[in-house]
């Protein structure tokens, strides 16, 4: 699926079927992604893992430019999930909040775009902060009636703390 991938619905309106399995195919969508953010919130390894698929890949470099930053990109979701979730667990409260959600279809693939504002503070420093504001691209493959994240690129429009202090440099 490429970037010009139009976000419009795609089924007719007369047609009830089809714009039924659309929105329920785009209420999927969303909840993938936002799957991948409260797992992260809760800490919740099968949660956070239930939103790629097996080869997903996960890159947070162009986010982590802005300070500095060269992560490498992750690749599978047994990796992303055990990465995140040994940086944070015990360490840093997070909490993000999806917004400005679009999506377009292409049959079983999708595209989805976001912002997320994620914040990030150390627990035993909890002066110690990070907000983030990230433009996510989410691409997505179906999995029978739910959609899983196959590749993820996190970018970054503005930040304020010290995410060095939170993801390191």
């Amino acid at each position: 699926m490429d970037a010009e991938t139009p976000f419009a619905l795609a089924a007719r309106p007369g047609d009830t079927d089809a714009v039924v399995a659309e929105l329920r195919d785009r209420a999927e969508i969303a909840d993938a992604l936002h799957r991948f953010a409260l797992g992260q919130d809760l800490k919740d390894g099968d949660l956070f893992a239930s939103a790629f698929t097996a080869d997903a890949e996960l890159d947070f470099r162009p986010a982590a430019a802005r300070w500095g930053g060269e992560p490498p990109v992750m690749s599978g979701r047994d990796t992303i999930v055990s990465t995140i979730l040994a940086m944070f667990t015990g360490r840093v409260d997070t909490t993000h909040q999806v917004t400005n959600v679009r999506i377009g279809i292409d049959g079983d693939t999708a595209r989805l775009t976001a912002l997320v504002e994620a914040q990030h503070v150390l627990v035993d420093a909890s002066d110690t902060r990070a907000l983030l504001k990230n433009p996510y691209t989410v691409d997505l493959v179906r999995d029978g009636s739910r959609w899983l994240i196959r590749r993820l690129r996190i970018d970054n429009t503005w930040l304020t703390g010290d995410p060095r202090a939170i993801f390191g440099a």
